[in-house]
C-alpha cells in the first residue's frame, strides 16, 4: 500500500464538501470517493506546531515544536517523525512542495527523495507554484508504480498572500462565521475562494495521476489541512474556527465509502492509522489512535476528548483545551486577557476589526461552552452553577493530560530556545521587528 499525504495552509473547512461555496469540484468529488471526518481536530492551530503533531502523533508540548520552524523552534528528535519510521521499512519517502516542519534545511526530515519545483514564486498567476508541484508530484505518481512509496503533497494555498486579480465577484460571497459582512470583509473572503480554487485545482491533478497510474487500489491518500483561517479568532486560537480542520480519507475497501462521520478525531490519529493500513507495528512514542475501527468497523468512536493547544506563534500566547462531543474547556495560563494582534497575520479584516476596537476586547482566562447549546462558543458558562461538575470534570482531565504528557506550563512560564525569535505581546504585526 502507498501513503499520498495531500495538506493545504490555513483552509479550516471552508471548502465543499463541508457545505461552503467555495468552488472546490476536485476536493468534492475526492470526499464523495472517500469517507468525510465532520469533527476532525488540529492539535496546535498555528502553521509549524500542527504538522509536527500530525507527523509524529505526539502533542507539540512534547515533541518540542513549540512554535515556528522559521522563527527557530524544531522538533526535540526529527526520527520520531513518520518519514523515518517509513524509511525504516523500506518505503520511498518522497516531498513534493511545502512541509514546514524544518527550517531552513527540509533535509534534516530524512526524505529520501525532494521533488519541489526550484522555483519558490507562488505568485505566478499563469502557472502557480501548487500547480507546477503538483504537476511533479502527479509525475513520480505515474513513473513509480512498482514501487511503496509515501508523498507528501503540501501547498502554500489557502496561506495569506492570495490572488489579488480574480474572476470572484465580493458582492455575492459570504465572510466565513464570525467575521463581520461588509465591502471589506466580502473582498477578502473572494480572495480566500480563489486561492481555494488552486489548491483545489492543484490536489485534483495529484488525484487523477493516482486513477491514471493505475494505482486506486494500492493507495491509502488523505487530505487535510494545518488549522483555521488566516482571520481573527480562527488560526492560532482554540474556538472550533481554529482547531477544526478538513480531513478527507480514500483507500481501497473502505466501507464507508462516500459516507460522512460524526466521529471525534484528532491529527494525532493519522500517524497510527497508516501503521495499521501498512501492517507495521507502531512506535512507542505514538500518542494517537487509528482510525481503522471508525473505518472498518463503522464504530461511532474511538475517543471520548481531544487536546488542542497554543504556546507561541509570533508571540507568547499559552493556552490549552479539552473538547469532547457536548462540551469544549480552553484555559489561558499567563493572565493576559487581551488580544495578541501579532498573532494574526496583516489583513484587512484585522485592520477593519483593529479599527473598531478589537485590542480592547478582554479575553476570558478560562471558558466553558456547552457546545450543543452554543456551536459558536459566544456563552462562557464557567460561572454558571449548572455547569459546575462539568468544569470540575474536564479540568481534571485536561490537567491530567498534561501531566501524562510532560507539558512544560505546569512549571510556570515556558522559556523560549536560544536564538527563537518571538514578538512582544503588544507588537501589531508579526513581521514588525518588535521581538522580545
Amino acid at each position: 500500500m502507498n501513503v499520498i499525504y495531500i495538506h493545504t495552509h490555513d483552509t479550516g473547512r471552508f471548502i465543499d464538501p463541508y457545505g461552503y461555496d467555495v468552488g472546490t469540484p476536485n476536493l468534492m468529488k475526492f470526499a464523495k470517493e472517500g469517507v468525510l471526518f465532520r469533527n476532525a481536530y488540529s492539535v496546535a492551530p498555528t502553521c509549524s506546531p500542527s504538522r509536527a503533531a500530525l507527523l509524529t502523533s505526539m502533542p507539540a508540548h512534547l515533541n518540542g515544536m513549540l512554535g515556528l520552524a522559521h522563527r527557530g523552534f524544531k522538533l526535540n528528535d526529527y526520527s520520531q517523525h513518520i518519514v523515518t519510521f517509513l524509511n525504516e521499512n523500506k518505503i520511498e519517502t518522497v516531498l513534493c512542495g511545502e512541509q514546514h516542519v524544518a527550517w531552513p534545511k527540509e533535509e534534516v526530515i530524512g526524505y529520501q527523495k525532494i521533488i519541489s519545483t526550484k522555483n519558490k514564486d507562488r505568485d505566478d498567476e499563469n502557472n502557480p507554484r501548487d500547480i507546477r508541484n503538483a504537476e511533479i508530484a502527479a509525475k513520480y505518481i505515474k513513473e513509480n508504480t512498482k514501487k511503496q512509496f509515501f508523498l507528501a503533497f503540501g501547498m502554500i494555498n489557502t496561506h495569506r498572500g492570495w490572488p489579488k486579480n480574480h474572476d470572484i465577484n465580493p458582492d455575492y460571497v459570504m465572510p466565513p462565521f464570525p467575521i463581520f459582512d461588509n465591502e471589506i470583509t466580502r473582498k477578502d473572503y473572494a480572495s480566500y475562494k480563489a486561492s481555494a480554487k488552486i489548491a483545489d485545482t492543484a490536489a485534483g491533478i495529484v488525484l487523477d495521476a493516482v486513477k491514471e497510474a493505475g494505482l486506486e487500489d494500492d493507495t491509502f491518500v488523505f487530505f487535510t489541512t494545518d488549522h483555521g483561517l488566516c482571520l481573527p479568532n480562527m488560526k492560532c486560537n482554540l474556538y472550533d474556527t481554529g482547531i477544526g480542520v478538513s480531513l478527507i480519507i480514500k483507500y481501497p475497501g473502505n466501507k464507508l465509502k462516500g459516507k460522512a462521520t460524526d466521529a471525534l478525531v484528532s491529527h494525532m490519529d493519522i500517524f497510527p492509522t497508516i501503521c495499521e493500513v501498512l501492517n507495521l507495528e507502531k512506535p512507542s512514542h505514538l500518542r494517537g489512535k487509528s482510525l481503522l475501527p471508525i473505518l472498518e468497523d463503522n464504530k461511532e468512536k474511538i475517543r471520548d476528548e481531544i487536546y488542542a493547544e497554543v504556546t507561541f506563534h509570533a508571540a507568547y500566547e499559552p493556552m490549552r483545551c479539552i473538547r469532547t462531543k457536548r462540551y469544549k474547556l480552553i484555559k489561558r495560563f499567563d493572565g493576559y486577557d487581551k488580544v495578541v494582534p501579532s498573532n494574526i497575520s496583516n489583513n484587512t479584516v484585522k485592520g477593519f476589526m483593529i479599527d473598531h476596537g478589537f485590542l480592547n476586547q478582554k479575553i476570558d482566562t478560562e471558558m466553558l461552552f456547552d457546545l450543543y447549546l452554543d456551536p459558536v462558543e459566544r456563552v462562557n458558562l464557567v460561572s454558571n452553577d449548572t455547569y459546575t461538575e462539568v468544569y470540575e470534570e474536564l479540568s481534571d482531565r485536561l490537567n491530567s493530560w498534561m501531566k501524562e504528557t510532560n507539558d512544560p506550563l505546569l512549571k510556570g512560564t515556558v522559556q523560549r530556545p536560544g536564538g527563537v525569535k518571538v514578538n512582544k505581546k503588544t507588537s501589531q504585526q508579526p513581521g514588525d521587528g518588535d521581538f522580545e
